[in-house]
């Protein structure tokens, strides 16, 4: 491991703790914090590392959310973003470059207009199941978020570029819905407002760096 990565994680563990005993919430909510942050960061970097952190930061994810009455969240990242994270390594191993870095792809127009058409489809309908569920918040939101979240997922499996511009959509609603259990006091919500800022960050210099790493892939 070069000084680069041992540089981020030390940064990250420290954030993480930081963060943890100002909020309280230093076991679970630390996890979170330091998985989602490195399985981001791994991530745009286009290393397989981002999937093992993923693994973790879906389930203990899941498990906040399933506290918090999220449960179209809590059941997407259980059954559904964990197993695909095992999926990912796996495929990503087959798709690798001279520096053993992912090969990046680029959509069309035809991908666009499907990918589209599905989040929205995908949310209205998730949305209308949500609502059939007693105690259930923020049904729209919650859908919105796991449909775009799901085809962000496998956009990334299938080395998309634009898998990061779902991702950036997806954490303005993550950010209101975290914003929102907040301030309603929601178990472990102020950590996973953290994590949703993290996120967004991350998310910014993925897009930047998968860009690139496409238009060299062109050439």
């Amino acid at each position: 491991m070069n000084k680069k990565y041992i540089a981020i994680i030390s940064i990250c563990f420290m954030l993480s703790i930081i963060s943890g005993i100002i909020a309280k919430d230093l076991l679970i909510g630390g996890t979170i914090l330091f998985s989602g942050l490195l399985c981001a960061y791994f991530a745009s970097e286009g290393k397989r590392a981002n999937y093992i952190f993923g693994l973790i930061n879906y389930i203990l994810m899941g498990y906040v959310s399933l506290k918090n009455n999220l449960y179209g969240i809590f059941l997407f990242y259980i059954f559904i973003f964990a197993p695909l994270q095992i999926h990912g390594f796996s495929t990503w191993k087959k798709n690798l470059n001279k520096d053993n870095n992912v090969n990046v792809r680029e959509f069309n127009l035809k991908n666009s207009i499907i990918i589209t058409i599905s989040c929205i489809i995908g949310s209205f309908l998730l949305a209308f199941l949500l609502n059939l569920i007693p105690n259930q918040r923020l049904a729209l939101m919650d859908a919105a978020s796991n449909c775009i979240n799901l085809c962000g997922v496998v956009l990334m499996i299938l080395r998309f570029k634009e898998a990061w511009w779902l991702w950036f959509i997806n954490n303005i609603i993550d950010l209101s819905i975290w914003i929102i259990t907040t301030l309603n006091n929601g178990t472990g919500s102020v950590m996973m407002l953290l994590v949703s800022i993290g996120y967004l960050l991350i998310n910014v210099y993925g897009m930047i760096k998968w860009h690139i790493n496409a238009r060299k892939n062109k050439v």
